[in-house]
């Protein structure tokens, strides 16, 4: 059973992503160290003690569609219940709608918590915070006045509608269109498909959010408009009027996340004898709909993230605990009767460290990218710019190598548990059928990797990165010079693989700057583990220096001398792959 590891969590966040220096400046007003290990704590005993136990129907019976409803696994409607009850719906939320602003280094890592506990249950309320977020930017105040109080609160809940059958990754490919009807409204027509929590049980009202195109927008992404569409129209005094033409007409079966209804939903069907078209509200400009989006999908990639920290953990201690339980074979290190438990094997320690390590290097360049997101918001002029491109280059590091590492360790975990991870029974295989879906939505780790390198590397004109790359450079300076005991070669193997990096992300600028984009995006996958892995190492440092009882040194050693040194075989990759890439893919296409 999954326990949460609050105290792991509010390490990282204190002394490794910066939390406590950000509460002692000041910068969060008067919210305190107690206060966040208070909320931390209730936040783990519920997903252990109230989520957790309600995964294995979520799996097992999945979400139902019939007559256009969607009843969600037993028991969900009523967890979803005490959830908001609890606030945590609330705990970023602006203040003026009753939310308690606090900041997006504690919304993490409750948000790591939820989805250990059950990923197809967290990720619902991920989207209300998302919409909650692209409102209170963009909307108009009349429909903040409408809305967000009760998406806020979780009364209601949101949605992101982007995909088409024709349009997966590209926007530009988008035909849902919008016809204004004259009255400030607009008449939604259109076929969405894979939209998370399209339809569910939990609320009354389903607040959707959906890009269209108006009549005579301009082609490709620059005629993009989104607007708000809700299942059931709001009347003037804030009670629920007529059903909105907009249904839910069929269920996916996936892979993994069963309890989370994936959705095709279908806009001006006339659905329930309705005059065709959903009514709809403008959100932000006309044929600006894709930056009003953008400002829910950057903290969604942030959340996905998380849900990859989040599997791994669970991962992980399901496998320690079975590998400390199972028993094969002799192994020199146990003394005791019998055989001996599979953790006293060194290939099954190898696998074990290198899911924990993993796990921490994720978890740690999540929470830097939540930490650089609240400093952006709470900082201005010159600073704000610094934190905004910080939290803008790790953003697709947060999504896209925390994902990877959760399918990896998740995969592990399989292999931790032998034949019996490829039985349902263990729950292991429900971890990584899970995590498979995380590196897909949200934008691809191959789109993130583009995006890293054709639109992060060049920040702050082209020398964001290069900062960044000298901050870990001088947590590795800081290795060297202290006394922590049991770090090995941490320091030079740190220094080793950040002097890979510095020539790879060099490289890779001037490629863009030769206009030779192809060949850069041919090294934008190694590039993106690559960087990611150094950070990773150097968090992993930081913390074994800020540790006092010196229990993370060991595991910063292990990630060191066993996983940084890819460093070198990436770099390789990134300078060396293009050529024979691009020539052996031209087999791959058809005639």
């Amino acid at each position: 059973m999954y326990k949460a590891p609050v105290d792991r969590i509010a390490f990282t966040l204190k002394h490794v992503a910066g939390l406590r220096e950000a509460l002692r400046s000041g910068r969060f007003g008067d919210l305190g160290e107690d206060l966040v290990d208070a909320i931390l704590q209730e936040a783990g005993r519920f997903a252990a003690e109230e989520v957790a136990p309600l995964y294995k129907a979520g799996d097992q019976a999945g979400a139902v569609l019939k007559d256009a409803a969607v009843t969600t696994p037993p028991g969900w409607k009523d967890l979803y219940r005490r959830w908001i009850e609890g606030g945590w719906n609330a705990l970023t939320g602006p203040e003026e709608f009753g939310g308690q602003a606090l900041p997006m280094m504690l919304s993490v890592g409750v948000l790591e918590m939820w989805n250990s506990a059950s990923m197809a249950f967290g990720i619902g309320p991920t989207l209300t915070m998302g919409a909650v977020e692209a409102l209170e930017k963009h909307a108009s105040g009349e429909l903040k006045r409408t809305y967000l109080e009760k998406l806020v609160s979780g009364e209601w809940m949101g949605t992101m509608n982007l995909t088409e059958p024709q349009a997966g990754s590209d926007l530009a490919a988008l035909r849902a269109r919008a016809q204004p009807a004259g009255d400030g409204t607009y008449r939604i027509f259109g076929q969405k498909i894979f939209i998370t929590y399209g339809e569910h049980d939990f609320t009354d009202n389903i607040v959707h959010l959906v890009l269209a195109r108006l009549p005579d927008a301009p082609a490709g992404t620059r005629g993009i408009s989104l607007f708000l569409v809700p299942k059931f129209l709001v009347n003037a005094d804030g009670s629920l009027g007529a059903r909105n033409d907009v249904f839910c007409s069929g269920l996916e079966e996936k892979l993994g996340i069963h309890g989370s209804p994936t959705c095709t939903m279908i806009y001006g069907d006339g659905f329930g004898g309705a005059e065709p078209g959903a009514v709809g509200w403008l959100i932000g400009e006309e044929n600006r709909g894709l930056a009003c989006m953008f400002t829910m999908m950057n903290n969604a990639r942030l959340a996905v993230g998380m849900q990859g920290v989040a599997i791994a953990e669970a991962a992980f201690q399901k496998a320690l605990a079975y590998a400390n339980e199972r028993r094969q074979g002799k192994a020199a290190s146990y003394t005791g009767q019998g055989m001996a438990p599979i953790v006293h094997h060194p290939d099954v320690q190898r696998n074990l460290l290198t899911m924990q390590a993993l796990t921490e290097a994720a978890r740690s360049i999540a929470y830097s990218c939540a930490h650089a997101i609240d400093m952006a918001r709470v900082s201005e002029s010159d600073e704000a710019r610094h934190w905004q491109e910080r939290a803008n280059l790790l953003t697709p590091l947060a999504k896209a190598f925390s994902t990877d590492v959760g399918v990896e360790v998740a995969s592990l975990g399989v292999q931790v548990h032998g034949g019996m991870g490829f039985i349902e029974e263990t729950g292991a295989a429900a971890f990584y059928r899970d995590a498979r879906i995380a590196p897909i939505y949200e934008g691809t780790n191959g789109i993130q990797a583009i995006d890293l390198v054709t639109r992060k590397l060049p920040l702050g004109e082209g020398e964001h990165v290069h900062a960044y790359i000298d901050e870990l450079v001088a947590m590795a300076g800081a290795a060297r010079s202290s006394n922590t005991a049991g770090l090995g070669n941490s320091a030079d193997l740190l220094d080793q693989a950040l002097d890979e990096l510095s020539e790879a992300t060099r490289f890779l600028q001037d490629l863009a700057a030769k206009g030779e984009t192809e060949q850069a995006l041919a090294g934008a996958t190694p590039y993106l583990r690559l960087i990611s892995l150094c950070a990773g190492g150097a968090y992993l440092v930081r913390g074994a220096l800020a540790d006092a009882s010196g229990g993370r040194a060991g595991l910063c050693r292990f990630y060191a001398e066993n996983i940084l040194v890819e460093a070198l075989a990436l770099k390789a990759r990134v300078i060396g792959g293009a050529a024979s890439l691009l020539a052996a893919g031209k087999a791959l296409v058809s005639p």
